[in-house]
Order: structure tokens, then C-alpha cells, then sequence
């Protein structure tokens, strides 16, 4: 199976999502603007999802947030993640201009989003870095 994605973002991307919200976690997708990757999917959940059009709306939601807030002043300062709230649970994205993570979770607290979000912008931006280094 090809990947988009060396083993060992992928392993601290997981990692960083276990760590925060333990068995709460359902999922996670790693994606870029032509391509994405499920990281993990929780045993208990069926492989059913349609993927493709789930993370392509979330990428084009992920630039037109940004865009949006890019323009605007507010007193909120600038826009750093996304959370959806659904009948079965919640989804956290979180992405750079290059690249993102959605991760699907049963019930956390803010205090947990904010944790994953965090880390997991650290870590894509670590990434980011180290490639246009490698480049």
C-alpha cells in the first residue's frame, strides 16, 4: 500500500490523538490538497465510510475558513482549528496550508481538543519544515 506519508508522522500523529483522548478516539486521516491516508480506525467501527468526498469537503472548508478569517479582523484572533459536532461524535480538523488531520472522537472535553490540536499543528509544521529542508 502506497503511502503519502513517512511511518513515523503517521505513528506520532496517532500517538499524539491516543495520548488525549485514550479509547474516545475513532479515527484519524491525514490529508493533503490531492491525496489522503486513514491513520487508524478504531476495531469497533466499520471500514464504510466514504473518505474520498469526506475529506474533500473539509479541505475545501479547511481554505475557505481560512481565507475568510485571513480578511477579517476579529477580536478572536486568528482561526487555528475546527471542531464539528455530530449525533455520534465529534470531529477535529486541524491542517497548514500544505497538509491536515481529521480525527473523529466519542465524547472529550474542550480541554482534549485543544491538547490534539496543538500537538498536531506542531507536529505538521515540524514535518513541513524538515521537508523543505530534505528538498
Amino acid at each position: 500500500m502506497a503511502t503519502i506519508l513517512s511511518d513515523t508522522l503517521a505513528e506520532e500523529l496517532v500517538s499524539i490523538a491516543r495520548t488525549a483522548t485514550g479509547d474516545s478516539l475513532r479515527s484519524v486521516t491525514y490529508f493533503s490538497r490531492s491525496d489522503f491516508e486513514q491513520l487508524y480506525l478504531r476495531s469497533d467501527l466499520e471500514r464504510d465510510a466514504d473518505l474520498d468526498t469526506f475529506v474533500g469537503h473539509e479541505w475545501r472548508g479547511y481554505r475557505e475558513t481560512n481565507n475568510a478569517y485571513q480578511t477579517t479582523e476579529t477580536e478572536l484572533g486568528a482561526h487555528r482549528y475546527t471542531i464539528r459536532a455530530f449525533e455520534n461524535g465529534y470531529l477535529l480538523r486541524v491542517g497548514t496550508e500544505r497538509a491536515g488531520v481529521l480525527l473523529t472522537t466519542d465524547d472529550v472535553t474542550m480541554q482534549e481538543f485543544e491538547e490534539i490540536a496543538e500537538a498536531v499543528s506542531r507536529s505538521l509544521e515540524d514535518h513541513s519544515e524538515s521537508s523543505e529542508h530534505d528538498t
